[in-house]
C-alpha cells in the first residue's frame, strides 16, 4: 500500500512541469488587475474600456476550455500542452509590446487562448500519470497554483508596476514559460491519439462571437449613457441570440462544446448557478478593489496588491476543511454558509470613505476570503456529485466555462457601473480622474469613495442573491448517501 502512495520521480517531474504551466495562467488572471489604473492613464481610455484586458482574457479562456478536450484525444496531451504553452509565451511577448490599449486586448484574447488549454490539459496528464488511486495526492499538487495565484498574483503584480514598466507583468512569463517548454519536452510521457471524437465547429462558432457581442454591448452602456443606444441593443441582442442559438444546437449535437444534457441532474443546475455568480463578484470586485485603493486612496501599485492578498489568504486556509466538511455534511448548509461570509465581506465595502481604516478593509477582505472558500468549494463540488466516471470531463470544462463568463460579465457590468458613477459625479472631469490625469481635492476622494461604494453594492447583491441557489444543494454527506445505497443495493437484488 506504501509503494501503490508513493509518488515516483517521474510522476513528481510531471507534476513540475504542469504545475508550472498553470501558475502562469492562473497568476494572469490577478496579476493584471492593479495595473489597469496604470494601464489607463498610459493609454488614456477609461474604465469600460481598460475593462476589457481582463474581459478579453476571461472569455478567451471560456471558449477554448472546450476545444482542450477534443485536441487531446486528435493531437495528444503532450504536443497539446506544449503548443498551449508556446501560444501563451508569444501572447505575453506581444502583450509587453503592445502600443495601444486596443492592440493589447488583441494580444490578451490571444494570450487567453493558450492560457485556456493549460490546466485542463495539465490535470489531464497529470491523471493519467498518477492513476485513479493517487488521484488525492495528485489534486493536492495541482491545487497548489490554485491557492497561491489569488494571493501572490496582485502582490507581485503591485511590485512590479511600482518599480518597473507595466509590461514586465507580461515578460516575466516569457522564462518560466521557456522553462515549462524545455521540461514538457523531455518530462512529459507520450499519449495515444483517438481520432473517433468531433469537433463542434458550428456551437464554437456561436458561443465565442455571442458571449464577445453580450458583453461588448454592456460595457457600451456607459459611453452610450444608458441603454439608449442603437450598439447597445444590437450588440446585447444578437449575442443573446447566438447564445441560445449554441444552446439549441447543444441539445442535438453528437459532442456538443457544452453537453446541456448535464442540466437536466438538478444538483448541477443548482451548482452551474452558484458557480456563475461567485465567478461574477470574485472576477468584478478584484477590478473594482485596486481602483478604488489606487484611484481614491492614491496608493502605490505595490500596496493595492498588498491589501488584495487578505482574500487570498482567507480562501486557502479553509478551502480544504469546507471541501471535506461538505462531504462529510453535505454541501447545502456549507455553501449557504460561505455565501453570507461573502456577502457580510463585500456589505463593509459599500460604505466606504476616502478615509477607511485599511485595518478593517484589509479584515473584510479576509472575511470575505473565507467565504469564498467555504461557499466555492462545497459547489464545485456538488457539480459533481450525481455524475457519472463518463460525465466527469464534461462537467469539469462546463463548470469552467460557466465561472470564466460569470467573471467576465461580472468585470464588464461591475467596470460600466463604476465609470457611469463617476461621471455622474464629474460631467466635465471623470475620464481625468480615472486616469489619474487631475488631483482631486478631499470632496473629490469622497465623492469617488462614493461611486465605489455604490458599484460594491452590485457585487454585495450578487454575492446575497448567490445565498439561494445553496439552499436547494443536497445536504447530505456522500458517506452517509454511499453507506445509504450500500444498504439498500441487497433489498435491490
Amino acid at each position: 500500500m506504501p509503494d501503490q502512495q508513493r509518488l515516483e520521480p517521474a510522476l513528481i517531474k510531471v507534476g513540475v512541469v504542469v504545475v508550472l504551466g498553470t501558475i502562469m495562467s492562473i497568476l494572469d488572471t490577478t496579476i493584471v488587475a492593479v495595473a489597469l489604473h496604470t494601464l489607463s492613464g498610459d493609454f488614456n481610455v477609461d474604465f469600460s474600456t481598460v475593462q476589457w484586458v481582463t474581459t478579453g482574457y476571461l472569455l478567451s479562456l471560456a471558449v477554448v476550455i472546450p476545444v482542450s478536450g477534443w485536441a487531446i484525444h486528435r493531437i495528444g496531451a503532450k504536443p497539446v500542452y506544449m503548443v498551449s504553452l508556446a501560444f501563451f509565451v508569444v501572447g505575453s511577448i506581444l502583450c509587453g509590446f503592445a502600443w495601444s490599449a486596443t492592440s493589447l486586448i488583441f494580444f490578451r484574447v490571444l494570450q487567453g487562448l493558450g492560457g485556456g488549454m493549460i490546466m485542463p490539459v495539465g490535470q489531464s496528464i497529470m491523471a493519467r500519470a498518477a492513476g485513479p488511486h493517487r488521484m488525492g495526492r495528485v489534486m493536492g499538487i495541482i491545487g497548489v497554483p490554485q491557492l497561491l495565484g489569488p494571493i501572490l498574483g496582485p502582490v507581485i503584480g503591485g511590485v512590479i508596476v511600482s518599480n518597473t514598466s507595466w509590461r514586465w507583468i507580461f515578460f516575466v512569463n516569457v522564462p518560466i514559460g521557456i522553462l515549462a517548454l524545455w521540461l514538457a519536452k523531455d518530462f512529459l510521457p507520450r499519449s495515444e491519439r483517438d481520432n473517433q471524437h468531433r469537433f463542434d465547429l458550428l456551437g464554437f462558432l456561436l458561443l465565442s462571437p455571442g458571449l464577445a457581442l453580450l458583453v461588448y454591448g454592456l460595457s457600451q452602456v456607459a459611453d452610450q449613457g444608458g441603454f439608449r443606444g442603437a450598439s447597445v441593443w444590437d450588440s446585447i441582442v444578437a449575442g443573446v441570440v447566438l447564445i441560445v442559438l449554441f444552446v439549441l444546437r447543444s441539445t442535438k449535437a453528437l459532442e456538443p462544446l457544452i453537453d446541456m444534457r448535464l442540466f437536466k441532474d438538478r444538483t448541477f443546475s443548482v451548482a452551474a448557478i452558484g458557480i456563475f455568480l461567485t465567478g461574477a463578484t470574485l472576477y468584478g470586485t478584484m477590478f473594482l478593489l485596486p481602483l478604488y485603493y489606487q484611484v481614491d486612496r492614491g496608493d502605490a501599485a505595490w500596496k493595492a496588491g498588498l491589501m488584495m492578498a487578505p482574500q487570498g489568504i482567507g480562501a486557502a486556509m479553509v478551502m480544504r476543511f469546507a471541501g471535506s466538511l461538505s462531504d462529510r455534511r453535505g454541501p447545502r448548509y456549507v455553501a449557504v454558509f460561505g455565501m453570507a461570509l461573502l456577502a457580510l465581506g463585500t456589505f463593509f465595502y459599500t460604505s466606504v470613505t476616502a478615509t477607511s481604516s485599511y485595518f478593517f478593509l484589509g479584515l473584510a477582505l479576509f472575511v470575505r476570503g473565507i467565504g469564498l472558500g467555504f461557499g466555492m468549494m462545497p459547489v464545485f463540488a456538488a457539480s459533481y456529485r450525481n455524475l457519472t466516471h463518463q460525465n466527469v470531463p464534461k462537467a469539469t470544462s462546463a463548470t469552467n466555462i460557466i465561472r470564466q463568463i460569470g467573471g467576465s460579465l461580472g468585470v464588464a457590468v461591475f467596470a460600466v457601473v463604476l465609470q457611469t458613477q463617476i461621471a455622474q459625479r464629474f460631467p466635465r472631469t471623470g475620464a481625468q480622474l480615472e486616469a489619474g490625469l487631475v488631483t482631486p481635492t478631499m470632496n473629490d476622494l469622497q465623492r469617488i469613495a462614493a461611486a465605489f461604494g455604490h458599484s460594491f453594492w452590485w457585487s454585495f447583491g450578487t454575492c446575497v442573491i448567490a445565498i439561494a441557489p445553496a439552499f436547494f444543494l443536497p445536504n447530505e454527506g456522500i458517506a452517509k448517501r454511499d453507506g445509504a445505497a450500500a444498504i439498500a443495493q441487497p433489498a435491490a437484488d
